[in-house]
């Protein structure tokens, strides 16, 4: 059971910790602002009430004696972008939602963490002497003016192994440790990694059904055929809504393009951006443009029914899979790449600044859950460690690439080794799309493509016809069967990820893989 914090602070503003004091065990108080933690079965539970300043950020340290040459492990805020890693000690590094503590060789390993679904935006340090949990419970970039409502901000918990990835799973299970509605196999095909959004109608998306259900060869499981962005106006840029109608004279009926759709065998999937709207409404937030269109405010009621109504047309025109994207971006103005101390820059906030970010988020997501139904839904830019239960699939990484094979193996590669523990346990993951064009090596795409399908993760496929031959064909179609049939028995382990970032070597059932990331000058540097 894990003990009370040594100590507890509290930021009220944009300032400094305060240190808060405790006449009672297990409450602490400092400038109007009350904190509590309580150990229950599920963990340790940390509530706060915010006083008249409001509250900002909530720290709870223990005392613990870290390793000399541990290596620590985080997660990231939203999808990881290729910077996942083990490293040697750095205190002032932001772990966000869980941290893995283990030696310089690996063997026993300690995890501390925090239940999904939190009421704040949680983060770990770990210096020589402590560990920190740093709850982030600010209303977009200010304090959050909660009144006397007592927040719900996380429940602490922690898990140890004999092994760093057998450590990494067993914190997975207690952070949710929910029964996952049954999803089965996710496998399909996606045109993003050869349209990118432009030059594509009815037919191309039909010819990608047919091509995905030709490599599934019957199997009992039917793979989707998703249509990403493009079938809107402003295709390629990831226009917003109205979602009503497809682009005009091209997708002019959307119902009956999932039914030609699911007349090939394969089963239809959407793309849409939730939060991003091509017409200003009622919904938006005022005097602010995104891109090209005015993001929604997802703490408004009216912008959450415009989200289901979307969700609700989706359904009843027939798509049986729906992505949603964009939406961590369309709230804070950010992506998490470069892997930022926190996902709000200070100053800014939405409509109401009586919830957290956190609680905003969880309410987003469950809208679209409560509104898809048994409809399979896959965030992308979206916080797993909030969505988990509430999105089907989960994105885990930042694009790979039909241009660039570097893209691949930076994000795809790292985000599939260091997100796998959370597989079938917050979701199922997705390290995206395989790609198959001209433009990339197809001898390294179908290693990409081989651990994929071993690994029973989520295996989306982005096949231009021009890069089509007889060993393409027959490479996809060995991996979407096994794929299909839920990869490995035993599934893929990561064998040497405490000493890289893109893990060449994997456990594979019985077997230890090796994999070739490298092209022939190596790894080309990339900048995120």
């Amino acid at each position: 059971m894990l003990s009370l914090p040594d100590s507890v602070h509290v930021m009220t503003g944009d300032t400094r910790p305060h240190t808060a004091a405790s006449a009672t065990e297990g409450v602490w108080t400092v400038r109007g602002a009350q904190v509590t933690a309580e150990p229950t079965p599920d963990g340790l539970r940390v509530c706060a009430r915010a006083g008249t300043e409001g509250l900002s950020r909530i720290v709870l340290r223990w005392r613990h004696s870290t390793p000399e040459g541990a290596r620590i492990l985080g997660d990231a805020w939203e999808r990881g972008y290729g910077d996942l890693q083990w490293r040697t000690l750095q205190p002032d590094r932001a772990l966000p939602w869980y941290v893995l503590i283990t030696g310089p060789s690996g063997g026993t390993t300690t995890g501390w963490g925090v239940r999904t679904r939190a009421g704040a935006l949680c983060s770990w340090t770990v210096d020589e002497g402590g560990i920190a949990l740093w709850a982030d419970v600010r209303s977009g970039g200010l304090p959050v003016l909660s009144g006397e409502r007592i927040l719900d901000v996380a429940t602490v918990v922690t898990a140890a192994g004999p092994t760093p990835f057998a450590t990494h799973e067993a914190l997975c299970t207690v952070m949710n440790p929910d029964q996952l509605p049954a999803t089965g196999p996710v496998v399909g095909s996606n045109n993003w990694y050869y349209a990118y959004g432009r030059g594509f109608g009815p037919d191309a998306v039909l010819r990608d059904a047919r091509t995905v259900v030709e490599y599934a060869d019957g199997h009992p499981v039917h793979p989707y055929c998703v249509i990403d962005d493009g079938w809107t106006e402003g295709g390629g840029s990831a226009p917003g809504g109205p979602w009503d109608t497809g682009l005009p004279g091209v997708f002019d009926d959307m119902a009956d393009m999932a039914s030609r759709i699911a007349e090939t065998g394969a089963r239809p999937g959407l793309w849409f951006r939730p939060l991003l709207s091509r017409t200003e409404t009622a919904a938006v937030r005022p005097g602010l443009l995104r891109d090209t269109g005015f993001p929604l405010d997802p703490s408004l009621d009216l912008a959450l029914e415009t989200v289901a109504e979307d969700v609700t047309r989706f359904r009843r025109w027939g798509y049986e899979l729906i992505k949603h994207d964009f939406s961590t971006y369309d709230v804070f103005g950010r992506f998490a790449a470069g892997s930022p101390a926190e996902l709000a820059s200070p100053g800014w906030s939405l409509a109401d600044r009586s919830v957290t970010s956190a609680e905003i988020l969880v309410r987003l997501y469950r809208t679209i859950a409560e509104a898809a139904g048994d409809t399979v839904v896959i965030g992308c830019n979206t916080v797993g460690h909030l969505s988990a239960g509430m999105v089907r699939v989960q994105r885990s990484g930042d694009d790979t690439s039909g241009r660039d094979w570097e893209r691949t193996r930076r994000m795809g590669v790292n985000t599939l080794a260091f997100r796998l523990a959370q597989h079938n346990r917050f979701f199922t993951v997705d390290a995206d799309c395989v790609p198959c064009t001209p433009e990339t090596d197809w001898n390294l795409n179908r290693q990409f493509l081989d651990l994929v399908a071993r690994s029973g993760t989520a295996l989306f496929v982005s096949v231009d016809p021009a890069a089509r031959t007889d060993r393409t064909d027959t490479d996809l179609a060995a991996a979407v069967g096994l794929a299909l049939d839920g990869g490995t028995p035993g599934g893929v382990e990561p064998l040497d990820w405490l000493s890289t970032t893109a893990p060449r070597r994997w456990r594979a059932g019985p077997e230890t893989l090796v994999y070739d990331w490298a092209e022939p000058w190596g790894a080309a540097p990339l900048t995120v």
